[in-house]
């Protein structure tokens, strides 16, 4: 049985999502909180395998939860949800440690997968979070580049690495768009993590 712990800014979130997680087999609400503190707290001594943490507490909270809970409780995963979620949100929260990141908004069996996925040890993320790329052949320089975006790397650093300029980094990035219809680094990012099969892409494949 997987145990989890939700840490929501809305109380009647965390009862509805006991009501909705509960009757399903294998999963049991372990505890829950209304601060990022208060949860970490409460899952000292008894850990679950999966936080889920509320993106309405902000940005840099949330990361620095994630980033705490993977230091801290190597067997607890996190999955962040909120009701909106950018693909450079979801890509910081990916690259923090998040197993997942899913919208409050979707079906009740792409939230189960996401669960199932990440408490399994895998990476999940939905599949309208993630830009699909038509790809076309890029030049290995253009590739060394999209790698580099993928671990988050700025420009100046990606120049400092490979020995080039920025300029000529900005140009390749030019041409890495152009060729995989990707909308912006961010996107690229997460195109890569799904190609390399890190994000599976949908809560169907991954439940």
């Amino acid at each position: 049985m997987h145990t989890i712990a939700i840490c929501d800014t809305e109380p009647i979130v965390i009862v509805g999502l006991r009501r909705l997680l509960e009757p399903e087999a294998g999963l049991h609400i372990l505890c829950s909180g209304g601060s990022p503190a208060e949860i970490l707290d409460l899952i000292r001594a008894n850990p679950p395998r999966v936080v889920m943490i509320d993106k309405a507490f902000g940005v840099p909270a949330v990361l620095d939860f994630v980033r705490s809970l993977r230091r801290n409780q190597p067997l607890t995963v996190p999955v962040v949800w909120g009701a909106t979620m950018s693909e450079n949100e979801a890509l910081r929260f990916l690259q923090a440690g998040a197993a997942g990141v899913v919208r409050k908004d979707a079906p009740l069996q792409e939230l189960l997968g996401c669960i199932r996925t990440a408490a399994a040890g895998n990476t999940w993320a939905e599949e309208r979070m993630l830009s699909e790329p038509a790809h076309s052949p890029l030049t290995a320089r253009e590739a060394q580049v999209a790698e580099l975006v993928e671990q988050g790397m700025k420009n100046r650093d990606i120049a400092g690495t490979l020995g080039i300029s920025t300029g000529t980094v900005k140009i390749h990035l030019k041409h890495i768009f152009e060729k995989t219809g990707i909308r912006g680094r961010y996107g690229l990012a997460l195109s890569g993590l799904k190609a390399k099969g890190v994000l599976p892409g949908s809560g169907a494949d991954a439940a």
